[in-house]
């Protein structure tokens, strides 16, 4: 679920932050920069690990700053395809089922990846596994309720490059909206195999 990424950038300290280690104020800098932040094709950043090395610091002509090429390695969040997660159902629509795990919303369980058959209530605003006891032939309606527990597995995921805004271009407010409700960074999951889904379902009472 967590992997160290091997990173590299170039940091600007500016002059009041002089008087700290450089090794310092340079973690400061990364953490304040990545942490919390998704990196294309990375994945999300959550806490800097260790510098690995520090080049030469400089300064420019007009600007006090120092700027610093440093080699670092990074806690990211990625969880590999095929990896089994537990979360919380955070909420369901007629796009599926969409999980949380605290630090991170962006899962959604489609309809297809749901266990067999499944269908939707429009009234509850939950989604239904109908199951059927094939030894004693019952049927019985599991819901999929918000703030349930439930373990899933990784098939799919998806960065989205955001591309920054353009201030002197049209003021489409519809555009804009869309464009920053898209998640940079999601994750697809599966239910649709014995074992897998709200862990009620598969307790034992003993």
């Amino acid at each position: 679920m967590f992997v160290l990424a091997e990173m590299k950038d170039t940091v600007r300290i500016p002059p009041w932050k002089f008087k700290k280690k450089l090794n310092d104020a340079v973690a400061d800098e990364l953490n304040r920069k990545l942490s919390n932040k998704v990196y294309l094709n990375v994945g999300l950043c959550i806490a800097l690990n260790d510098i690995t090395k520090v080049e030469e610091s400089y300064i420019f002509p007009g600007d006090g700053s120092s700027h610093t090429k440093v080699y670092f390695r990074y806690i990211v969040f990625r969880p590999f395809i095929e990896e089994i997660l537990t979360g919380k159902i955070r909420s369901c629509n007629m796009d599926g089922v969409h999980v949380t795990l605290g630090f991170f919303e962006d899962i959604v369980i489609p309809p297809n990846k749901l266990q067999y058959p499944a269908r939707f209530d429009q009234t509850e605003q939950v989604w239904v596994w109908e199951y059927n006891n094939g030894e004693t032939g019952e049927k019985h309606d599991l819901f999929m309720d918000v703030g349930e527990i439930i373990r899933f597995r990784i098939v799919n995921e998806t960065f989205t490059e955001s591309l920054p805004s353009n201030p002197h271009g049209p003021k489409d407010v519809a555009q804009n909206t869309e464009s920053k409700s898209v998640s940079p960074y999601t994750l697809q999951g599966a239910i649709d195999e014995p074992g897998l889904g709200l862990l009620s379902w598969w307790e034992t009472n003993e």
